[in-house]
């Protein structure tokens, strides 16, 4: 894994010869060792298609890559960083929450409502989250960032998770999302803007939750 915590806002990577990662431009804290940072125009491991995809999007948060033999510390605001391990199945998570993450990885773009439908589009109208999700798909390691720190809830066939759609910052395996209302939910054990709204993920993998309701 070329992840490690080095806090619960700050990580350390290790980039070997023949290996590369991405990363959020900007992101670099401090570096040791023979290591490169050249913006990357390729869109990702998913190519040209991939990043035009993400550009009409919207979904095109800057990137860049790094190589070579060394040790860097990334972090990127002040946010908590979570680490997900990939083992073959896919990670959909919001472009702008990406921190850094493996070159293995394959990157591309998910329309929402091709996942819920309808509800689907009206679920990245509401949230503010957009039409258009990021996926990652393979073997290897994603760092994302969040507001106030993340737990990881399992999702399971018997039992659908039901997220506030502010506090909901990514998720993987098989899994089916819609927007459901609910009246008062909100007001009574809900928090956020105040529409009736809740987030529900049904079929087996995980759904990760940050501790806040604010965009980064």
């Amino acid at each position: 894994m070329p992840f490690r915590e080095v806090n619960s806002k700050m990580i350390e990577a290790t980039v070997l010869p023949g290996q590369r990662l991405f990363s959020q431009r900007g992101a670099m804290l401090a570096y040791k060792g023979d290591v490169s940072f050249t913006p990357n125009v390729q869109g990702g491991r998913g190519g040209v298609m991939s990043m035009i995809g993400r550009r009409v999007a919207n979904e095109a948060t800057p990137l860049m890559t790094v190589e070579g033999s060394g040790t860097v510390f990334f972090g990127h605001g002040g946010h908590h960083i979570q680490v997900i391990n990939l083992a073959g199945d896919t990670l959909y998570v919001e472009a702008d929450r990406l921190l850094a993450f493996d070159g293995t990885l394959q990157q591309g773009t998910m329309f929402l409502g091709s996942q819920g439908g309808v509800m689907g589009m009206v679920r990245g109208q509401v949230t503010g989250q957009g039409l258009f999700t990021t996926t990652l798909k393979g073997h290897g390691a994603v760092a994302v960032m969040a507001h106030g720190g993340v737990i990881e809830v399992p999702i399971s066939p018997q039992r659908p998770i039901h997220v506030d759609p502010q506090a909901y910052v990514a998720h993987h395996g098989d899994v089916r999302n819609k927007l459901s209302t609910a009246l008062g939910w909100r007001d009574m054990v809900g928090r956020g803007s105040g529409e009736a709204f809740q987030l529900e993920l049904s079929g087996s993998g995980a759904v990760y939750v940050q501790a806040s309701e604010e965009k980064l």
